[in-house]
């Protein structure tokens, strides 16, 4: 793993400077915009869908962690950016607003630093889960009774 996957965070309390650093794996901080991110009503999933799952079988993409991307500038703050797929019907733009907001939230909240940018990337629509299921229930010929 390299070096620039690490990030050592400062905290704000006075008695940790003398244990030692802290520090996080960026795959933990794009957990954390995975899961900010799921979590918004209007998304559907997050991340590219199959064509990122296959190609992700095939190489190691170290700065590419299922649809997210985080790095750091020269101050240390993030930058992240995330791919998701918006539910059918749900408003794009506010969709993608409430996907920054959360994970500019979570990311801040939960690391201690900085978050310079998230851009979000719609990759996608989907219909919602419920309608999917309720098309495969209907059949093209009815049932008459007769066999």
């Amino acid at each position: 793993m390299a070096d620039n996957e690490f990030t050592t965070s400062s905290f704000r309390d006075d008695e940790q400077a003398g244990l030692g650093d802290i520090k996080i794996n960026h795959n933990v901080v794009a957990s954390i915009v995975r899961i900010a991110a799921s979590q918004v009503p209007g998304v559907s999933g997050v991340g590219g869908g199959f064509a990122d799952d296959l190609s992700e079988l095939f190489t190691k993409r170290e700065s590419d962690h299922r649809g997210v991307k985080i790095s750091e500038d020269s101050a240390g703050a993030y930058a992240i950016e995330v791919r998701i797929v918006i539910t059918y019907g749900f408003e794009i733009g506010k969709t993608a607003l409430d996907v920054q907001l959360a994970v500019h939230r979570q990311v801040m909240g939960m690391t201690g630093k900085t978050v310079s940018r998230v851009d979000v990337i719609v990759e996608g629509v989907r219909l919602p889960a419920d309608t999917v299921t309720s098309d495969k229930n209907d059949t093209l010929w009815p049932d008459t009774g007769t066999a």
